[in-house]
């Protein structure tokens, strides 16, 4: 049985709950859950759960990145260039110099109207069902603020449908379709993105990430190393406890976290990592009233 991450390089056309499924046939192991959606057409990085670790996934750290490439001329009702082509305009006109003006506009906290084809639910209903009922027009998506904390331009190329290429760091539930979206409208061309690769997410990078023919080649010569369950807690204060505290906090008891090494900022209510004396991974515990409380008890293995 494994019980850490595995963070998968998604391939394109499948989904993030597909990625489960083709792990736990890969594994054998039912207990395994997904840090984050991704969309079908999208690759790269998905943190998967493993085992034990799947109590972890809520402790994640937000924060995601992407490479995206955005087509201008091109207008469909999914955003994204797997959908409908609802509009069809050639513009050889659009600058490289007009879209780096306009992007200042989609730095920082801003509000955005995520796609009509989504997964997000109003009243218990996914948006994407809605849209393709024709129940809910794409002006009327409830708006969210999201934070967008870099936009950099990697490549431009010309041509009657130009295409952008561009690295964001966003905040979780950031689209990066409504990005190519708004962009096109702005510049009054239209745009749908055209590629989309995820390259961090949530604690987790390409480089830490493995492809499903990795995995069953790590797997036939029975080589696969999971990521250890506190890979991606890495933001979280870690507290280390000795032999007797340990021994209690492990069974369930409150520890007091007065004295105690807590590497990392502190705040009067937060969520620690729990060590014992050498360094071992015990769970996750919340400060409140100067006590280490067991929120999450890993069972050693």
């Amino acid at each position: 049985m494994f019980h850490g991450f595995i963070s998968i390089d998604k391939p394109a056309a499948i989904t993030a709950h597909d990625c489960v499924s083709k792990l736990r046939k890969l594994l054998k192991q039912k207990k395994i859950g997904h840090g984050g959606t991704l969309d079908p057409m999208a690759t790269g990085v998905l943190p998967i759960a493993v085992g034990d670790a799947t109590r972890l996934l809520r402790f994640l750290p937000e924060g995601k990145a992407y490479n995206a490439k955005i087509r201008f001329g091109v207008v469909t009702n999914t955003d994204d260039i797997t959908g409908e082509v609802i509009r069809d305009r050639p513009d050889h006109t659009i600058t490289l110099e007009a879209i780096q003006d306009l992007l200042p506009l989609f730095q920082g906290k801003i509000i955005q109207r995520p796609p009509a084809f989504s997964a997000i639910q109003i009243d218990g209903k996914r948006l994407y069902d809605l849209a393709r009922r024709g129940e809910i027009a794409a002006e009327d998506v409830p708006t969210r603020l999201v934070e967008i904390k870099e936009i950099k331009v990697l490549g431009w190329q010309n041509g009657a449908y130009p295409e952008l290429d561009l690295a964001i760091t966003c905040g979780s539930g950031t689209y990066i379709r409504a990005i190519a979206r708004d962009l096109g409208e702005k510049l009054g061309c239209g745009a749908t993105l055209a590629g989309l690769r995820r390259t961090y997410s949530n604690g987790f990078d390409l480089a830490a990430s493995l492809t499903f023919e990795q995995v069953t080649e790590k797997l036939r010569s029975e080589n696969l190393q999971v990521l250890a369950p506190d890979h991606g807690l890495h933001l979280l204060p870690m507290a280390l406890l000795d032999a007797d505290g340990a021994r209690r906090w492990q069974m369930g008891q409150a520890v007091s976290a007065a004295n105690l090494p807590l590497l990392g900022d502190e705040s009067a209510n937060s969520f620690v990592r729990t060590h014992d004396q050498n360094q071992h991974f015990l769970g996750v515990s919340e400060v409140r009233e100067n006590l280490l409380h067991p929120v999450v008890v890993l069972p050693r293995h």
